[in-house]
C-alpha cells in the first residue's frame, strides 16, 4: 500500500496540476511532502516499534495513513493536499519499518528469510505497478481524488486482518523495551532535510545566489549539524552513529540512497513524458510501466534462490550497473520517440532493481541483534526515501534549468518565441538531462559496490548470507 501510494499519485500529477493550479516547481511537493516526511521520520518510526511493540505501532501507522489519505482526497487547495501528503508520510514512516521488522523477527536467517524477503520485494514492485495502472484507470474514469480515497478500503482490510495474521507483541523486540524516543533528533534531521529539499526546489526560479535560497541551505546545514551533535551526546540516540561504522552495512545504505534517487527520477519524469509528449491517457501511461514490476519480480525470485549459493556481492555489483545503463538508454528519448523506445530501458532497469533490492534488504536485517531490527530496516527505508526526495528535488532543478536554457537557445535561433514543436523538444531535453543525472547516481552506487564490496576485506554480512 505504501509503494502503491507513491506511484498512484505520480500518474495523477498532470490532473492534479490542472485542477489545483500547481506550478511545475510546486508540483514536486505533492511527491516530496510524502517522501520527505516518510524519510525524515522513518528512523523515529522504526524505533517506536522497537520500544512500544511492532504490531501496535503497525496498526497506528496504517490508521494514520488511511485518515490522511481520506483528507487528501477531499483537498480543495494546494496547501491542504501537501499537508495531507505529509501526514501520509508520517503514517508510512511508522507502518513500513515495523512491517519489515516483523518479517525479520518471524523468519530466521537462511532460506526461509530469503523467501520472505523475495516476497516482500515482489509485493513492493507489485504495489508500485498496481499504483501506476490503477491510478491511470481511476483518473480516467473518475477523478484524481480516488488515487487517495482508494487507500481507505485497503487499510480497513489490513487492520481487520492484523489481529489474526500477526500474533500479539511478545518477547524481546516485540512488546518493546519501554525506552524513550529521541524526539529532538527526529525533529532536527527532518527539519534539516526539509530545508535542503526546499532550497533545491526554489533554486531554479529564485536563483542559486538568492538570499532565501542561501538561507535555506544554511538552515539545512545547521539543523543537520545539530542532529549529529544530539546523536553523539544522547544516551539513547535515534541513530547510533556507530551502527554505520560496519563497512558493508554502511555501503548498502549508501547504495539504496543512490538507487532511490535514480528510480524516482525515472518514474516522475517518464510519467510526464508519456502523458505530455506522447499524449498517452493516464491508464495507458500506467500500463506502459508493467515491464518494470514483471522484471523486478522475475529477477527478485531468481536472486532469492541464487543468493544462498553465490552470495550477494555479484548481484549488488551488476544490479546498479544495469539500472545506470537502462537510465542512460532512457535519456536518449526525443519528442518523436515511440513506446518501443521506452520498453527496452524499462526492462533493463527492472532487472537491475530486482538484482539489487533483495540482497540489500537481506543485508539490512542480517548481522544485527533482534532488538535493533526495527532500526536496521528503518535505515534501509530511510535511505531509499531520503534518496528519492533529495534526488527528485535536485533532478527537478536539473530538468527546469535545462529546459529553460534550451528554450533560450531556440528563442535566439528563431529570433522570437519558439513554436510548439520546439517547446516540446526543450521539455524532453530537460527530462533527458534529469534522467541522465539519475543514471549518474546509479553509476555511483555501482562504484560503491565495486570498491567496498569488491574487496576481500568487506565484512561477510553483506558478501554472503549467513547460515
Amino acid at each position: 500500500m505504501v509503494m502503491l501510494d507513491l506511484t498512484i499519485v505520480n500518474i495523477a500529477l498532470p490532473s492534479v496540476q490542472r485542477e489545483l493550479h500547481f506550478s511545475p516547481a510546486n508540483l514536486t511537493w505533492v511527491i516530496d511532502a510524502y517522501v520527505l516526511v516518510f524519510g525524515g521520520l522513518l528512523l523515529l518510526g522504526g524505533r517506536t516499534g522497537d520500544l512500544f511493540g511492532r504490531r501496535r505501532m503497525f496498526v497506528v501507522g496504517i490508521a494514520l495513513f488511511a485518515t490522511a489519505s481520506l483528507a487528501g482526497g477531499l483537498a480543495t487547495d494546494q496547501a491542504w493536499l501537501i499537508a495531507a501528503r505529509a501526514v501520509q508520510g508520517a503514517g508510512a514512516a511508522v507502518a513500513s519499518p515495523t512491517a519489515l521488522a516483523l518479517i525479520a523477527a518471524t523468519f530466521g536467517e537462511g532460506p526461509e528469510r530469503n523467501r520472505a524477503m523475495a516476497v516482500y520485494a515482489a509485493m513492493s514492485a507489485a504495489g508500485g505497478a498496481l499504483g501506476l495502472l490503477l491510478g491511470g484507470a481511476l483518473v480516467e474514469v473518475s477523478s484524481w481524488r480516488w488515487v487517495l480515497f482508494v487507500n481507505v478500503p485497503i487499510a480497513a482490510v489490513v487492520l481487520s486482518l492484523t489481529p489474526a495474521a500477526l500474533t500479539a507483541d511478545h518477547g524481546p523486540g516485540h512488546r518493546g523495551d519501554g525506552g524513550r524516543l529521541d524526539v529532538p533528533g527526529a525533529l532536527s534531521v527532518s527539519g534539516g532535510m526539509a530545508l535542503l529539499v526546499y532550497a533545491l526546489v526554489r533554486a531554479p526560479g529564485s536563483g542559486w545566489a538568492n538570499a532565501g535560497t542561501l538561507a535555506s541551505f544554511a538552515g539545512a546545514l545547521l539543523a543537520l549539524s545539530v542532529f549529529v551533535g544530539i546523536e553523539l551526546s544522547s544516551p539513547r540516540p535515534l541513530l547510533p552513529l556507530g551502527f554505520l561504522r560496519h563497512r558493508a552495512r554502511g555501503a548498502g545504505y549508501a547504495m539504496m540512497l543512490l538507487i532511490g534517487a535514480a528510480m524516482l527520477s525515472l518514474i516522475y519524469f517518464l510519467t510526464q513524458y508519456l502523458q505530455e509528449v506522447l499524449h498517452y491517457s493516464p491508464v495507458v501511461a500506467g500500463a506502459a510501466y508493467l515491464p518494470v514490476p514483471v522484471s523486478v519480480a522475475a529477477a527478485g525470485v531468481s536472486v532469492s534462490h541464487a543468493v544462498r549459493r553465490y552470495g550477494t556481492r555479484r548481484f549488488l555489483t551488476v544490479g546498479p550497473l544495469l539500472i545506470a545503463l537502462g537510465l542512460l538508454w532512457a535519456s536518449e528519448l526525443t519528442s518523436s520517440s515511440n513506446y518501443f523506445d521506452v520498453l527496452g530501458p524499462l526492462v533493463v532497469v527492472g532487472v537491475g532493481m530486482g538484482l539489487s533490492f533483495v540482497p540489500l534488504t537481506l543485508n539490512a536485517v542480517s548481522s544485527v541483534e533482534r532488538h535493533q531490527s526495527g532500526l536496521a530496516s528503518a535505515l534501509l527505508n530511510t535511505s531509499q526515501q531520503v534518496g528519492g526526495s533529495l534526488g527528485l528535488a535536485a533532478l527537478a532543478t536539473v530538468a527546469a534549468t535545462s529546459t529553460r536554457d534550451q528554450l533560450r537557445h531556440f528563442t535566439f535561433q528563431a529570433h522570437g518565441r519558439p513554436g510548439a514543436a520546439l517547446v516540446a523538444s526543450a521539455t524532453v531535453h530537460g527530462f533527458d538531462m534529469a534522467i541522465r543525472s539519475g543514471a549518474a547516481a546509479a553509476g555511483l552506487a555501482f562504484v560503491v559496490a565495486l570498491v567496498v564490496l569488491g574487496t576481500k576485506r568487506a565484512p561477510s554480512a553483506l558478501v554472503e548470507v549467513r547460515e
